[in-house]
C-alpha cells in the first residue's frame, strides 16, 4: 500500500506552505480575526490568482479540474497556517453543490465568479433550537409558494461569513405534510442573493474569533429559478454535501494538530527544567507520542475519505469516522499541547491559541461527534 502523495500533490503542498508562510503570518491572522470582515480581500484575490478557488472545478468554469484529494492537501496546509476566511464556505458548501446539482444556467452564473475570487458563498443550515445531531430534520424555516416563486421566513444561526457573502445556500421547508412522516422530507435548497430585501445579518461573538452570523428572513421573495436541485428533494443535496464538508473540516483540524504537535515537540526540546530539557522526561515523551499517534491516525482517516470522494465511491462511513476522529483527536492533542507548554501556551501572544481556537470551531462545524457516530452505526446496519 502506497500512502505517499503524488508528485503533483507534493508540489501543491510545498507551494501552499511557502505561500501561506509568506502571505499569512500570524500577525495577519490576528489582524483579520480582529477585523469586522474576518477576511483579507487582498489575500483572497492572491489565492484566487493561484487557482485555489477553482481547484476542483472544471476548466470551462475557470477551474483546474483537480480532485477532492488534491483539495484535501490544500486544506491541510490552510489549517496549518490558521488561515481565516470563507474558503470552505465558498468552495465546499457553495461551488461543489452547484457543480453537482445546478442547472447549466446556474453553473455558468455562479462558478466562474467563484473561480475568479469574485463571488463568496455560504451555507445557511442550522436554526435556533435545532438538533445538533440532525440539523436537517429540525429545519423550521419555511418557503411558501407565491406566484412564480417562494416567500421565505425564519431564522438561521451560525452561518459562516454571511456578512461578507454574496449568496447563501439555504435549506427551507417546502412541504410540511411530507415532514410529518420524516423531518428530512419536504425540504428544498435555495440560492439566495444577500442583497435581496428581506435578509438581515448580524455577526455573533464566538470563542474561535471566526465570523458566524444570525440570518433573519422576513418575507424574502425568491424566484423558482433559484432552487438548487429538485423541489422537496433537498435531502439528496444534503447527503452529498455533508460528507464533503465534514472531510474538509477534518483536513483543517489535521493541519491544526500537526502544527500543534510540531510546536510542542520543539518547545519540549528547548524548555529546560531541573537542568535538562523537559523532553527528556518520560511523561513528556509519552504525551508527545500520544499526540503523534492521534495526528497520524487522523491523517489516515482523512485521506482515505478524501480519496473515496475523489473516486466517486460511497464514503459516508469513512467521512463520518474521519470527522469523529478529528473532533476527538483535536481535544486530546490540544489538551496535551497546553499541558506541555504550561502558562505560556494560554497567553494571547502565543501562536498556540490560534490552533486551539481554529480546531475548536472546526470540531463544532458540520455535525457533532455523536451525530457522525450514528452515521457509522447506520452504515454497519445497526
Amino acid at each position: 500500500m502506497n500512502f505517499t502523495l503524488a508528485e503533483e500533490q507534493e508540489m501543491l503542498k510545498k507551494m501552499a506552505r511557502d505561500f501561506l508562510a509568506d502571505k499569512c503570518p500570524k500577525t495577519l491572522v490576528k489582524e483579520v480575526q480582529a477585523d469586522a470582515k474576518g477576511c483579507s480581500p487582498e489575500l483572497w484575490q492572491e489565492m484566487a490568482g493561484l487557482g485555489w478557488m477553482g481547484l476542483v472545478l472544471p476548466e470551462k468554469f475557470g477551474g483546474s479540474a483537480m480532485s477532492f484529494l488534491d483539495l484535501a492537501v490544500l486544506l491541510e496546509e490552510m489549517g496549518r497556517a490558521a488561515l481565516p476566511g470563507p474558503f470552505i464556505s465558498t468552495v465546499v458548501t457553495g461551488a461543489l453543490p452547484i457543480l453537482e446539482f445546478g442547472t447549466d444556467e446556474q453553473k455558468q452564473k455562479y462558478l466562474p465568479g467563484i473561480s475568479e475570487g469574485k463571488t463568496i458563498f455560504t451555507l445557511a443550515l442550522t436554526e435556533p433550537g435545532g438538533n445538533p445531531n440532525d440539523d436537517l430534520g429540525s429545519i423550521s424555516v419555511k418557503a411558501s409558494p407565491d406566484r412564480d416563486g417562494y416567500v421565505i421566513n425564519g431564522i438561521k444561526l451560525f452561518v459562516p461569513d454571511a456578512h461578507i457573502a454574496d449568496f447563501l445556500l439555504c435549506f427551507a421547508r417546502t412541504d410540511e405534510q411530507a415532514a410529518v412522516k420524516n423531518g428530512h422530507n419536504g425540504l428544498t435548497a435555495f440560492i439566495l442573493d444577500v442583497k435581496s430585501p428581506g435578509i438581515s445579518k448580524a455577526v455573533l461573538k464566538t470563542i474561535g474569533s471566526d465570523k458566524l452570523c444570525e440570518v433573519v428572513f422576513d418575507n424574502l421573495r425568491v424566484p423558482k429559478e433559484n432552487i438548487l436541485g429538485k423541489l422537496n428533494q433537498g435531502r439528496d443535496l444534503y447527503q452529498k454535501m455533508m460528507p464533503q464538508a465534514a472531510v474538509a473540516k477534518s483536513c483543517i483540524i489535521l493541519g491544526s494538530i500537526q502544527q500543534m504537535l510540531e510546536m510542542t515537540v520543539a518547545y519540549a526540546k528547548e524548555r529546560v527544567q531541573y537542568d535538562k530539557p523537559i523532553g527528556s522526561f518520560q511523561v513528556i515523551q509519552h504525551y508527545c507520542a500520544n499526540m503523534a499517534t492521534d495526528v497520524d491516525g487522523l491523517r489516515f482517516a482523512v485521506y482515505q475519505a478524501a480519496w473515496k470522494l475523489s473516486e466517486g465511491l460511497p464514503c459516508l462511513q469513512e467521512a463520518a469516522i474521519a470527522k469523529v476522529w478529528a473532533n476527538e483527536a483535536f481535544g486530546r492533542v490540544s489538551t496535551l499541547a497546553h499541558q506541555i507548554h504550561g502558562a505560556i501556551g494560554v497567553t494571547i501572544d502565543h501562536d498556540l491559541q490560534f490552533y486551539t481556537k481554529q480546531g475548536a470551531a472546526a470540531a463544532l462545524s458540520f455535525g457533532s461527534s455523536d451525530g457522525w457516530r450514528e452515521a457509522v452505526a447506520w452504515e454497519m446496519g445497526l
